[in-house]
């Protein structure tokens, strides 16, 4: 059944700031309650740590110098999510139906504990059944093998996969003879690594730690650091402190961006804590792509009044394309182009003026983004307007500047860099094909969504994820679920129990994974990972706690153990890899940047990727060169009455995984089911705070998709937007509506009127 709390959601004001003691309060009660003191004490005092495990949850890098507790409160959620004695073994599985599970909610399931045996549900079962892992590994290797050509395949992979998993997983599926790999970050930040990559040849960030600490002026787009990032608000204290300004660009005021209350010193825990924003520019919803537009034309007009605001000598040497740029950007009417502007942008003239002065008076500017940025249909042009403000003034391939995509998952960039990717490049390819002596794949493989479209035509006889949570995160919910039905064989590595498990295909199986805490041991040796963060570093991850059950197996061992079942006599040593210094190996000598590997990775604090653009302002693109684009005009249109909605984060929760029923910044306990709308416009729609409607989502295609029973919140955020949490309210994302070149679903620019919610009983 569902949770009746979730529907009846208490709500009260939003903070004014961020962590201090009720981060750590949280912190505490959540370690107790799943773990204890015995398993938790020691997971929370070595997370983090440089010979102990990297934290499961977001992807900001680790400081050098490190504290004892070096992690936020939600790195401790997740710390206690996977460090639980929970266990949802043989008898939860008899005790509770398929269809009993699929009426659950998320945080239901996910609250059971660790999955502790591998499981089936046979075609037509009622209940998932214990099944061997021989069993199991037989059963997807027949699957496999029967398949009418390898693109019947799909293999999924969540950011929480070490390097040395996602790298024989992507050999595994090579050498099946596919690409579709499908990841989460097709639905998060391609857009961020399509525009980095036209436009500075490298499809990652250009800064790290100390540039951010270093910067002037630091621009944070599109991003919630206080839920989603926090201990990226240590990172921003110590800029601010050290004399950096920070702007704040989101449609939404946030806790994190206002105060900030470290709790590792005094002035966190009992003083006033750190204002973090000098300046918040309130953006409408898709408007970003106005405002840095904006801020580009004042520094042009300025320049051609003579003014020194512009690096003419980096452009020249280091750029292409600039006086295209500058010619589309400033042919538009003055008169025209401002009132373009205030109107897409939600923001006056005056308020950008003020940002540009903050602009040309820095000179080292550092801007941060995330998923605000990334999911709408013009993400990739408002990306590269982004880049072009920072060649403007130089601010690439210096200490202290550059751009900075910050990343959710853990590992999400390591998976790309180790060749999770659905088009991977020539070089890639050749140089895996070398290495391992066959042939891969060429044609370019299914990202997220065309996994989705192959899935619903039938084209797909097994769909295998290596973690992560595909129907939840997914957009356009009852598609991709009849979809995910419409499959053969569904295979999900896990932890914990989540929705994808209870929406099958004809056949379902669970292979229960070690976590990121687990010690993975193998014939008496312990064994590590590596992962890559936000920032191009790469360091070994040490897992301290005995695993739950004996049937749990490393990421690793069960594909290798598919492996060779599938390729007994083919030229991939699979046994070997039960070695990682094996597989370690194999990726120096296929992926640049990782020469001498097992050594590098062997340094106290791990090492640094080359970075072409940060390092010696080398631009790896078409031209040879950093590339000015032009982006024209965009931003959403919404008719009247109607409001344009973003999907978010609560506080108590990490992308699908739903660690709590509170949102403690915004005000919000006990329920998820809430719809924040701004009270102009709630007035003006009818909409009483505390009242239920349905959100209704319109589309081009016609077609209606409907999110029932959310409580309307009054909440200060954008006119002419409202935000609700997501993965609810993914259902409202049309599976065709994708932003331009990069794919990714849509879910920040979502068209919604509200209807009366039926009263339930």
């Amino acid at each position: 059944m569902p949770d009746p709390a979730q529907d009846a959601p208490e709500v009260g004001s939003p903070k004014e700031s961020a962590a201090g003691i009720p981060a750590v309060l949280s912190s505490v009660r959540h370690v107790g309650e799943q773990a204890g003191v015995m398993r938790g004490l020691p997971a929370m005092l070595a997370v983090n740590q440089k010979r102990g495990f990297d934290c499961p949850g977001c992807a900001w890098p680790d400081p050098d110098k490190r504290h004892t507790a070096e992690f936020c409160e939600n790195g401790a959620k997740a710390v206690a999510e996977e460090a639980t004695r929970r266990e949802a073994g043989a008898d939860f599985f008899a005790r509770h139906p398929i269809g009993e599970l699929a009426e659950r909610s998320g945080y239901w399931l996910g609250q059971q504990g660790r999955l502790t045996g591998p499981v089936y549900l046979p075609e037509g079962g009622t209940h998932y059944e214990s099944i061997s892992w021989e069993a199991a590994l037989d059963l997807i290797a027949e699957e496999l093998r029967g398949l009418d050509s390898p693109d019947g395949a799909e293999f999924y992979t969540s950011g929480r996969t070490s390097n040395e998993a996602a790298f024989a997983y992507q050999l595994f599926a090579r050498q099946l003879g596919t690409n579709n790999m499908p990841d989460c970050s097709n639905m998060c930040h391609e857009s961020s690594g399509s525009a980095l990559t036209e436009t500075l040849g490298v499809g990652k960030g250009t800064v790290s730690l100390d540039d951010i600490h270093e910067a002037d002026l630091i621009i944070v787009a599109g991003q919630n650091p206080g839920t989603n990032h926090p201990r990226m608000l240590s990172a921003l204290e110590k800029a601010k402190r050290s004399g950096a300004r920070i702007v704040t660009v989101n449609p939404l005021p946030e806790a994190g961006m206002k105060t900030f209350r470290n709790p590792q010193n005094a002035r966190g825990l009992v003083g006033r804590g750190t204002e973090l924003t000098d300046l918040f520019m309130q953006v409408s919803l898709g408007g970003d792509l106005a405002l840095f537009s904006a801020v580009n034309r004042l520094l042009l007009e300025a320049d051609r009044r003579g003014e020194d605001v512009l690096d003419h000598e980096f452009a020249r040497e280091f750029t292409h394309g600039f006086e295209e740029f500058a010619e589309a950007l400033l042919k538009e009417p003055e008169a025209e182009f401002w009132e373009r502007t205030e109107r897409d942008s939600g923001l006056s003239r005056s308020l950008i003026e003020e940002l540009v002065t903050m602009v040309t008076s820095s000179q080292k500017v550092v801007v941060c983004w995330a998923m605000g940025l990334t999911q709408h249909k013009h993400s990739v042009p408002t990306i590269r307007e982004v880049v072009n403000f920072l060649l403007l003034r130089g601010n690439v391939g210096r200490p202290g500047a550059g751009v900075c995509p910050v990343r959710g998952h853990s590992n999400v960039q390591g998976d790309r860099t180790m060749g999770i990717f659905e088009k991977p490049p020539e070089s890639f390819l050749d140089a895996l094909g070398v290495e391992f002596d066959f042939e891969p794949p060429r044609e370019h493989g299914h990202d997220t969504v065309n996994a989705i479209r192959a899935m619903g035509r039938g084209e797909v006889g097994v769909f295998f994820a290596m973690g992560g949570n595909f129907v939840s995160a997914s957009p356009d919910t009852e598609v991709t679920e009849e979809a995910m039905r419409r499959v053969g064989l569904t295979v999900h590595v896990s932890t914990k129990l989540n929705r994808s498990h209870v929406v099958t295909g004809t056949r379902a199986l669970i292979l229960p994974a070690l976590a990121r805490s687990d010690r993975d041991v193998h014939e008496g040796r312990a064994r590590w990972i590596t992962v890559e963060n936000s920032m191009g570093q790469v360091h070994a991850s040490h897992g301290v706690l005995a695993p739950l059950s004996e049937h749990m197996w490393s990421e690793v061992d069960i594909v290798r153990a598919l492996g060779r079942r599938m390729f007994p006599d083919g030229p991939v040593d699979w046994d070997a890899m039960a070695e990682y210094d094996r597989i370690r190996d194999h990726v120096s000598r296929v992926v640049p940047g990782f020469e001498d590997f097992n050594a590098k990775a062997r340094r106290r604090g791990g090492f640094e990727l080359p970075n072409a653009p940060r390092d010696d302002r080398r631009f790896p693109t078409a031209t040879g060169l950093a590339n000015f684009t032009a982006n024209g005009t965009y931003a959403p249109r919404v008719p009247e009455g109607r409001l344009l909605l973003q999907t978010l984060r609560s506080h108590d929760q990490y992308n699908t995984t739903v660690y709590g029923l509170d949102d403690r910044y915004r005000g919000i306990q006990n329920g998820r089911r809430v719809v924040l709308v701004n009270p102009a416009d709630a007035r003006e729609l009818g909409l009483a705070d505390g009242a239920y409607t349905d959100i209704v989502g319109e589309w081009s295609d016609g077609r209606e998709r409907r999110a029932p029973h959310f409580r309307v919140v009054h909440y200060p955020t954008a006119l002419g937007s409202a935000a609700a949490y997501y993965p609810e309210t993914n259902v409202l994302v049309p599976l065709d509506s994708t932003a331009d070149v990069s794919n990714t679903p849509t879910s920040k620019s979502v068209v919604v009127r509200f209807e009366p919610s039926p009263v339930r009983n």
